[in-house]
């Protein structure tokens, strides 16, 4: 199974081109969900969130329709593990995980997180303290390609983010991983000028794939969905609502190609 979706759907610049321009923005989830399968949740990555935040936007959403939880930033920029920390974490995921709407939670790890054995003892600890809930693990910089990394993820049942951004040096290349049951694939853009050098955060994610540079992810995509059962596909270009864009021509090229 392929899910092709976005990475967050409360956006205030979609209104206009994805939303209508008078849409509250309680109304957006119901309206994002008629379309997409599943979205990434990117407010848990700022606070720590609720179990009844997710009882009301299973509330707004089809039976079907899937969460992807991304992990609190303390777990993955701060070294927090604590107690309380991932306790309230894991207390929040309850009533997805028990309506079979968790699709994983997703841990972004910053580019400082280096593939050092400090750090891999980290992932090990992550997942343990995670025990029972789906994990997928994203990495910025490109030093955790190496296949003792691959062996380590595949052994503790944690997925390999793939991504495709800009070909900026110390960045991962576009390849393709399975080391779970889980496929997954982030699209940030290619806006390498803007990477580094930017004034606001939404600035780095602004950028429209074109249709050639989606259809270069097909074959990747059939490769990825052959080893896993699942793959969620985010757009994550979200500026200008060139997410809804892309993610429109990706799932248009997928059915194509009979995917």
């Amino acid at each position: 199974m392929i899910l092709v979706a976005t990475s967050g759907y409360s956006y205030r610049d979609w209104k206009g081109k994805y939303y209508p321009e008078d849409m509250k923005e309680s109304d957006m989830l119901s309206f994002y969900s008629r379309e997409f399968p599943f979205t990434e949740v990117n407010s848990s990555y700022y606070s720590l969130p609720s179990p009844y935040m997710f009882y009301q936007m299973m509330k707004k959403t089809p039976e079907n329709f899937i969460f992807v939880v991304k992990a609190y930033g303390g777990m993955t920029h701060q070294g927090d593990l604590g107690e309380t920390t991932v306790s309230k974490f894991k207390e929040a995921l309850k009533p997805l995980a028990e309506a079979g709407r968790l699709g994983c939670v997703l841990a972004q790890f910053p580019y400082s997180f280096h593939n050092t054995e400090k750090n891999r003892d980290y992932l090990k600890r992550l997942r343990e303290r995670l025990q029972g809930f789906p994990l997928a693990v994203e990495f910025r910089c490109d030093d955790w390609l190496r296949l003792e990394v691959i062996k380590l993820l595949r052994e503790n049942d944690m997925a390999f983010v793939c991504v495709d951004e800009p070909p900026v040096k110390g960045l991962l290349p576009p390849v393709v991983i399975a080391t779970s049951s889980i496929g997954y694939v982030r699209f940030h853009g290619r806006n390498a000028e803007k990477w580094y050098n930017h004034q606001k955060s939404y600035e780095r994610y602004d950028y429209l794939y074109t249709e050639k540079e989606l259809a270069e992810w097909v074959p990747r995509i059939r490769e990825l969905a052959r080893k896993t059962e699942i793959v969620f596909i985010a757009m994550n270009n979200h500026f200008n609502a060139s997410a809804v864009i892309n993610a429109r021509q990706l799932l248009g090229l997928l059915k194509e190609a009979e995917l």
